[in-house]
């Protein structure tokens, strides 16, 4: 099983427990300590994750982290624990007083839920106000999980994580930034906007009227942006269809370039014919030649089959299903040999209609 199969698993182990868990300790334990080991680290190994890391802060002693995960000796991660129904925005600032103290590079802040990642991007050695990542672990994006698998035992460099922290840190901020005005547009938003477009003074009555035609122009890209992307991947499945439908024709055309129906196949078809026209119409009874077999049918139906030829080989054989659907295979000399089976054949063709009728 891989990473992102993992933790999509989790995600809804999640949703199904989260209801039922009690305490902040429950929660460590049904999803906090399998998403540590999720991401290969070996919560009972007390060398590589410490629960209730010791780290003292000024005069207080015998503070206590809920785990921390070292690598080479050293603390890497800091992880400080809530109980699954806890704001988490009300403890950041717990976890900040013990990175400080710390020499860890990183700080994750999570309910089990929701997970916080902090660094020291703005200034070294203190954990940044804001997170640099920040996931609901039960609608984690793909993007997310990328961006989470850096942290795996197997893939962790701090120096590689804290080079692409600082542009996710911003690019998220920003994110951020453009929805808040595309939802609610500020005056200076809309007014640098409206500067582009409108040719006179920019008056309160103006800029009303421009907030309210930046949000419907805000929306009404959106829709486009949306629309575009639906259309581009429609287009792209029936491209994608129409590719596979030609390569499967492709596939059959060469097949059946190396089928030859031989006159010793015909033949044999017409003394088939002939046995059957006793009970029914023979325009009923039609050949398919596949490149191993000689198949004929009823009412041109692969599920009717009648019996099949095998000429191709040293020796020839006829094939038709038993009363148990049960291949029978015999071999034949000469194809006068097909009418000594005419009973054999009769009854197959009596069953198809006794089960159609």
């Amino acid at each position: 099983m891989d990473f992102k199969d993992q933790i999509k698993i989790l995600g809804e182990r999640v949703v199904k427990l989260k209801d039922q868990i009690a305490t902040e300790e429950a929660t460590k334990n049904a999803f906090i300590m399998p998403f540590l080991q999720s991401l290969g680290y070996d919560v009972f190994n007390p060398v590589e994750v410490i629960p209730e890391y010791v780290t003292d802060i000024g005069t207080k002693k015998g503070e206590k982290i809920d785990y921390a995960i070292f690598k080479d000796g050293n603390p890497i991660i800091l992880i400080e624990c809530k109980h699954c129904n806890q704001n988490l925005d009300l403890h950041e600032g717990q976890l900040l007083r013990y990175f400080h103290v710390s020499k860890a590079k990183f700080g994750i802040l999570t309910n089990g839920v929701i997970y916080k990642f902090y660094s020291d991007l703005v200034e070294a050695n203190k954990m940044d106000e804001k997170p640099f990542l920040e996931f609901n672990i039960t609608d984690i994006k793909d993007i997310q999980i990328e961006e989470l698998k850096k942290f795996h035992k197997s893939y962790f460099d701090a120096d590689s994580i804290t080079n692409t922290a600082s542009e996710l840190k911003y690019s998220n901020e920003l994110k951020q930034l453009i929805s808040q005005e595309l939802n609610n547009p500020t005056h200076d938003f809309v007014k640098h906007l409206a500067k582009q477009v409108y040719p006179s003074i920019i008056t309160a009555k103006v800029l009303d009227l421009f907030t309210q035609l930046t949000k419907k122009a805000a929306q009404a890209l959106l829709s486009d942006l949306i629309t575009e992307r639906l259309n581009n991947a429609l287009k792209k499945e029936k491209e994608d269809e129409q590719q596979e439908i030609q390569e499967a024709a492709a596939l059959t055309e060469k097949a059946n370039s190396k089928i030859e129906t031989t006159e010793e196949e015909l033949e044999g078809f017409l003394i088939i014919k002939s046995i059957l026209r006793q009970k029914i119409d023979v325009s009923r009874v039609v050949y398919r030649d596949a490149q191993t077999y000689f198949a004929i049918l009823l009412d041109d139906n692969n599920r009717k089959t009648i019996c099949r030829l095998y000429f191709n080989g040293n020796k020839k054989y006829l094939m038709y299903f038993d009363d148990n659907k049960k291949e029978v295979k015999k071999e034949i000399q000469s194809l006068d040999d097909l009418f000594t089976h005419s009973n054999e054949l009769l009854e197959v063709l009596n069953r198809y209609e006794e089960h159609d009728s």
